[in-house]
């Protein structure tokens, strides 16, 4: 069976698949896992991304357990679902409570393990018993993991855990009482041990060939060293060859991607590497998946050009500039799937209600935070700047520390600070600040760049356990009105969700599933971006204008139902990078440059 992938031929037990968002993770996981079961060995392939589309790509319901692929002996996939581990990780905390704990007591431990922190825990429990609990009906356990910055997190988790339980057997946390996790100590040890072991464990960097998605790639490496993470390999997907150079479209699309490879920092050159070249089709089903690997190439859809240029008209970014501006004050949220453009496109709308007369604040809940290279430059009426999960943890430490820790004993206060030094607190400190910037918005113009999908609904989750607790404690009182953050997000007066997408299936169906779990929030999503499209460029590539039939058909997707608001920005032969490019986005008499 051939395959340009020289990693498979080197593949370790635990494979890990990570990487900015829209690089192709979940297709080239999916791939590796289904070309592993089809030479013969047993394969598990879990997903760590609440916001994954295996179950699309592979036509099987995803499970919390593992469940067999349908045509594909050998192969079983598994979700780490964030709510059915939740649920599963607080009847194991209230089990092990004393026989003779009174319902109310368990009532009370059951709330206490209903934030986003006992999610997240939850979920890191199921993938670490993955790694500590070598299941012998399994080869290969292939990992399809969240964009970058969610990644770096679960992968740190087994150290901070670790940590934080080594000679602690006091007081408690939002997770139970310190000496119930006391036994999943050996756990996380293992499940660390796993992730370090070269012979056991590689970790795939993937990218495609971008300057953003290589630089990303680069740091994700050094970190994963700093965790000692060290057996890695690079994987370039999607790259692309012009087939006729008179095609300015297609040559500039090589040119930028040339471009990209020659400047690989030399950490990633170092690494053993693979490349995978673009395909003409989309990577949904076994057939397109098995053809990603190897040199086989699907038959194309027949070509439907002529249908194109209607598809691609919209109204562009100036427009919804424009509709936005015309509110006095507002939070503007920028949601999506990682990698398709959420920070460009929330720099540029800042820019715009700049423009457009506007003080405007600008800022993101993204770990990865590429706002400030993005911008690469200051504009004047705009503040930029980041709710950083480190900067944000030691001052709600201080402020914790400050104002219930006075008056304490110097045991007392040393128990309080250890407990502070939980990994959940960094979760309740986003939340807090989440919830400043969140009521900014009453007085001046919020854009907020949000965390991949995934990442994302963990902070909803907050919001929703947060306004559930104060619905709680505010029961009864008629004296003052109650605000919480999750009440102005459900306003249409004082929030708009911008939801950006691909005009490719994965991205869509992910803004899909992210509608509609806003939609079940009572958040309703105010417009659609659809970035980077080619529809109307006017290639006449083969292989791109095979793809563009995938564009269209996503267009109308879009537009049949999924939005009620649409904006269209087109593929630009030069990257939006800096102020003035941003500018050029949202300018009403910007030229229609592609």
């Amino acid at each position: 069976m051939d395959t340009p992938l020289d990693l498979l031929s080197h593949a370790t037990r635990h494979l890990f698949f990570t990487g900015k968002g829209g690089v192709g993770k979940t297709s080239l996981s999916a791939a590796v896992a289904l070309h592993l079961a089809d030479a013969g060995k047993r394969v598990l392939l879990v997903s760590t991304d609440a916001a994954s589309n295996l179950d699309e790509m592979l036509g099987v319901a995803l499970r919390n357990t593992p469940t067999p692929v349908p045509n594909v002996p050998g192969l079983s996939v598994l979700n780490i679902d964030p709510d059915n581990a939740a649920e599963s990780y607080r009847q194991r905390v209230v089990a092990q409570m004393a026989a003779d704990s009174s319902d109310t007591e368990r009532s009370t431990v059951r709330e206490q393990l209903s934030g986003a922190c006992t999610t997240e825990i939850a979920s890191f429990d199921e993938f670490a018993s993955l790694l500590s609990d070598a299941d012998p009906r399994y080869d290969h356990v292939v990992f399809d993991t969240a964009p970058t910055g969610h990644t770096l997190r679960l992968l740190s988790l087994p150290k901070a855990w670790s940590g934080f339980l080594a000679g602690n057997d006091r007081g408690a946390s939002c997770l139970g009482p310190h000496s119930g996790l006391k036994m999943q100590e050996l756990r996380f040890k293992a499940a660390l041990d796993a992730l370090s072991d070269a012979t056991q464990t590689t970790v795939v960097l993937v990218a495609r060939a971008d300057a953003g998605a290589i630089a990303e790639a680069s740091r994700t490496s050094e970190e994963l060293h700093a965790l000692g993470l060290h057996n890695q390999r690079l994987v370039v997907n999607g790259v692309f060859h012009a087939s006729d150079p008179g095609d300015a479209i297609a040559c500039a699309i090589e040119a930028l991607g040339t471009e990209a490879l020659h400047a690989m920092p030399a950490n990633l050159r170092a690494l053993p590497r693979d490349q995978v070249p673009l395909r003409a089709f989309d990577t949904v089903g076994l057939s397109a998946l098995r053809a990603l690997l190897t040199t086989a190439q699907l038959p194309t859809p027949d070509d439907q050009t002529s249908n194109l240029q209607t598809s691609a008209q919209g109204s562009g970014l100036d427009a919804l500039a424009d509709e936005l501006a015309q509110a006095e004050r507002g939070l503007i949220m920028v949601m999506g799937k990682g990698g398709v453009g959420k920070t460009t496109i929330a720099a540029a709308l800042a820019i715009g209600l700049v423009q457009r007369g506007k003080s405007v604040h600008l800022s993101t809940t993204d770990p990865a935070a590429h706002l400030a290279a993005t911008l690469d430059g200051a504009v004047q009426g705009l503040r930029v700047d980041r709710i950083d999960p480190i900067a944000e943890t030691q001052r709600y430490v201080d402020k914790i520390m400050a104002s219930k820790g006075a008056g304490l004993s110097e045991s007392e206060r040393d128990l309080m600070l250890e407990d502070l030094r939980s990994p959940c607190t960094e979760e309740v400190a986003v939340f807090h600040a989440f919830s400043k910037v969140v009521g900014e918005a009453r007085s001046a113009f919020v854009v907020l760049d949000t965390a991949p999908t995934g990442h994302s609904l963990l902070l909803m989750d907050a919001t929703g356990a947060y306004h559930r607790q104060m619905v709680r404690e505010f029961e009864g009182h008629t004296a003052g009105r109650m605000v919480t953050p999750l009440m102005r997000l459900q306003d249409p007066a004082y929030t708009r969700i911008i939801l950006v997408t691909l005009p490719e299936t994965t991205p869509v169906s992910q803004a899909q599933a992210l509608q509609d779990d806003l939609r079940r929030a009572q958040i309703e999503p105010f417009a659609w971006v659809i970035n980077k499209s080619i529809a109307a460029a006017g290639t006449h590539d083969p292989l791109l204008r095979a793809r563009l039939e995938v564009e269209r058909r996503q267009m109308e997707r879009i537009a049949n139902g999924l939005a009620t608001r649409t904006y269209v920005q087109p593929w630009k032969a030069r990257a939006p990078i800096g102020c003035a490019e941003l500018s050029a986005l949202v300018t009403k008499t910007r030229a229609n440059d592609r």
